[in-house]
């Protein structure tokens, strides 16, 4: 394939949009340098009336608003999800492991649960106290700093409590429990598990003039038209653009192959495939940042070579690709009779839990080593697709005559609705060595790029961790008055827990660390073999920790981006 190159060469060549990319972006261009940011999907726009998916009702889709092409429902803003055509992965024998991805400009940031948790002092430690996995070379303290700056930018709800590893932050209002989340709360506290306002990136009032206020739709997954909660696009990237400190150029429907160097090692440009006329081109920068997200990072970099090394770029450790660890995620669902024969109302509230339950065990008197957070729902939401699934198990419940159809079911229907709550938990699971993707040499995908491999098992750390999430939960629910709907799992069964990759959580494949000979980048997500290439995604993560990483990535991004303009100033790199 004949490469078309430019002699145009940028300060930073960006891979990826979204929370990473994205923040990248800003922070460069605010610091007058020229930026481009290459992204495999579409332009997109959540004010673009041919994108926007907002405020629509079920019946204006074909499918009543069903799942096709688009894994949460034909309105979800997802331009992906776990499978691509002619974008295979594969897994190697028992493996469970399912990789979503989204192709288009924001990245997965446009369909979010927009749960925005900092990591805690504790999770960047986490190895002094249980001996497992790897401590990171950074502390809380390093980047507090910039957790506070990402609050006061893109906008985050919740309470100072003071707690110990869930760090008070800049927040705005929250919004007020539904019924349901206030009966929640009060069976949660009966069970010693603590509940607290929720910590979702949604606007409650005004931050700047560039972005709208919450108005309390719940379609948050649709991404939200006047930019009250955060996406990358319209909080990140459209505001550096706006700006014109620094040129951002937006090279959309852009594969990335892989990372070019020159023969001293010192990488050059991106070269990416354009989905729009099937040539190769060539995108030229001083720095190159990778923010594709753990495990494409990581199948861009063990596609690119440099002189010397052969097993991927900036893999002399050996580790790259390796220590891929996903969130664990359970639930359970009941039946709450009491919630019957409401008045309708209003319910929405923001698109998804007003209050959640951080970790609250102490892991050394239990049989599994990390945590865990709760979140919860159950309102009156729009009914879809699918409304009323499992109805023949309430019928049985409430002692009816299970089945039937037209009126009569019609107003078993509406008596049930929003009598309905489910409990999932989303933890920590333990970075390991064997948990790793690789490059399938048997597979390329429609741009001729070499494909992912995963090997990827959950242990005994992650099923018991999963078995005190369905005992806690259904006694819960059994204190809310609840009938419970979902089976008792059992151990082979992994205690209902999801494949890894379901929860959409990935990080590790490219682990920072003081030691060049066990890990892929320095504390501040620089290549220890090639100066100048950085990762701003999740890859970098040493653990996990048992919060959702899109706050912790936007932050490391901001403080590598930093560290970029000051080392491009010193003539560094």
């Amino acid at each position: 394939m004949q490469i078309k190159k430019n002699d145009k060469e940028y300060d930073v060549v960006i891979v990826g949009s979204g929370a990473g990319g994205g923040m990248s972006a800003r922070i460069l261009a605010e610091n007058g340098l020229n930026v481009a940011i290459i992204e495999a999907g579409p332009y997109f726009d959540p004010q673009n009336k041919e994108q926007k998916t907002q405020l629509r009702w079920p019946w204006e889709s074909p499918r009543r608003g069903a799942s096709t092409t688009r894994p949460f429902g034909d309105y979800n803003a997802a331009f992906g999800g776990w499978e691509l055509p002619n974008e295979p992965y594969s897994t190697v024998g028992d493996t469970r492991f399912e990789w979503f991805r989204s192709r288009m400009l924001g990245g997965r940031t446009n369909h979010w649960g927009r749960i925005s948790l900092r990591f805690g002092p504790d999770d960047f430690h986490k190895k002094d106290f249980d001996g497992l996995g790897a401590n990171w070379p950074i502390t809380y303290e390093e980047i507090k700093p910039y957790y506070d700056r990402v609050d006061k930018m893109i906008g985050v709800t919740g309470t100072n409590e003071g707690l110990p590893n869930d760090p008070d932050g800049f927040f705005l209002p929250p919004p007020k429990p539904r019924l349901s989340e206030l009966m929640y709360t009060k069976a949660a506290r009966k069970n010693g598990v603590p509940v607290y306002p929720s910590r979702m990136s949604m606007l409650t009032k005004k931050l700047n003039d560039d972005r709208g206020v919450c108005f309390y739709c719940a379609q948050c997954s649709r991404s939200c038209a006047v930019y009250a909660d955060f996406s990358a696009g319209s909080c990140l990237i459209f505001p550096a653009v706006k700006a014109g400190k620094g040129q951002v150029d937006i090279l959309v429907n852009c594969m990335a192959r892989e990372v070019i160097t020159d023969d001293t090692g010192t990488a050059t440009a991106i070269s990416y495939v354009s989905k729009d006329d099937r040539r190769e081109y060539e995108a030229k920068g001083k720095v190159i940042v990778l923010a594709a997200s753990a495990c494409e990072t990581a199948r861009l970099l063990m596609n690119s070579r440099m002189k010397g090394q052969t097993e991927g770029l900036g893999n002399s450790s050996g580790t790259l690709g390796r220590y891929l660890h996903d969130s664990t995620g359970a639930g359970a669902a009941a039946f709450i009779p009491s919630l019957m024969d409401r008045k309708r109302y209003n319910e929405d509230g923001m698109g998804g839990l007003h209050v959640y339950s951080p970790w609250w065990g102490d892991n050394k008197k239990l049989d599994f080593p990390r945590g865990y957070h709760i979140e919860m729902g159950g309102t009156m939401g729009m009914p879809m697709y699918g409304f009323g699934g499992g109805h023949k198990a309430i019928q049985k419940i409430l002692n009816y005559k299970v089945g039937g159809y037209g009126n009569p079911l019609l107003k078993e229907m509406k008596s049930v609705y929003g009598a309905g709550f489910y409990i999932s938990g989303r933890g920590e699971s333990v970075a390991l060595y064997d948990n790793y993707c690789e490059i399938d040499p048997n597979s390329v995908d429609e741009w001729g790029i070499p494909t992912l491999r995963f090997h990827y098992k959950w242990t005994d750390h992650e099923r018991l961790q999963a078995k005190h999430m369905q005992e806690t939960f259904r006694s819960i629910l059994t204190d809310m008055g609840g009938e419970i709907l979902t089976p008792e799992y059992t151990y082979e069964q992994d205690y209902g827990m999801l494949a890894p990759g379901a929860i959409i959580h990935e990080v590790g494949t490219a682990r920072m660390g003081d030691d060049p000979k066990e890990s892929v980048t320095n504390k501040y997500g620089r290549l220890h073999d090639v100066p100048n290439v950085y990762i701003n995604d999740a890859a970098t993560f040493s653990s996990q920790a048992d919060k959702n990483p899109t706050w912790t990535i936007m932050a490391l991004a901001m403080r590598n981006s930093e560290h970029i303009v000051s080392e491009l100033k010193k003539m560094n790199i």
